[in-house]
C-alpha cells in the first residue's frame, strides 16, 4: 500500500477511488474504502469531491495531523478532463464570520479549464 501512497504523492491531481481500485487489483472495494478512511483520519490524505460528486484523494500537506486537517486551499475542478487539482500555493483571503460561528475547516472550489485543456482549445 505504501507504493500507492507515494504514487498519489507524485501526481499533480487528486485520485478517485475508482482509479485506485483499478490500480490495486488485489484489494476489494470495502478494504480500499477502509484504508482510505484510516489514511484520512491519520492526516495522510484528504478527500475532495469532483464536479460529478466522486470522492478524490490527495496527499495532505505537512500541516495536517491525526484528526486535524489543514487543507484549506483552493481545489480546482477541470470541466474538460475532470481532474481535480489542489492549489496549495495560492494565498487565500482572510474572512470574518459573524459572531457565534466557529470554523473547523472549509473547502473552496473553482472550476474551469486546466492548463492542458486550455492549450487543446487554442
Amino acid at each position: 500500500m505504501n507504493y500507492n501512497v507515494s504514487m498519489m504523492a507524485d501526481k499533480e491531481t487528486a485520485t478517485s477511488q475508482p482509479d485506485l481500485e483499478s490500480l490495486m487489483n488485489d484489494v476489494d472495494r470495502v478494504t480500499l474504502y477502509r484504508i482510505l478512511n484510516v489514511f484520512e483520519e491519520k492526516g495522510i490524505i484528504h478527500k475532495v469531491f469532483d464536479l460529478n460528486g466522486t470522492a478524490n484523494y490527495a496527499i495532505c500537506t505537512s500541516n495536517c495531523q491525526e484528526h486535524l486537517h489543514h487543507d484549506e486551499h483552493l481545489h480546482f475542478n477541470c470541466t474538460q478532463c475532470n481532474n481535480v487539482y489542489c492549489l496549495n500555493d495560492l494565498s487565500l483571503p482572510a474572512f470574518d464570520l459573524p459572531p457565534g460561528f466557529k470554523v473547523d475547516g472549509f473547502t473552496l472550489y473553482a472550476s474551469g479549464l486546466c492548463p492542458d485543456c486550455s492549450k487543446k482549445q487554442n
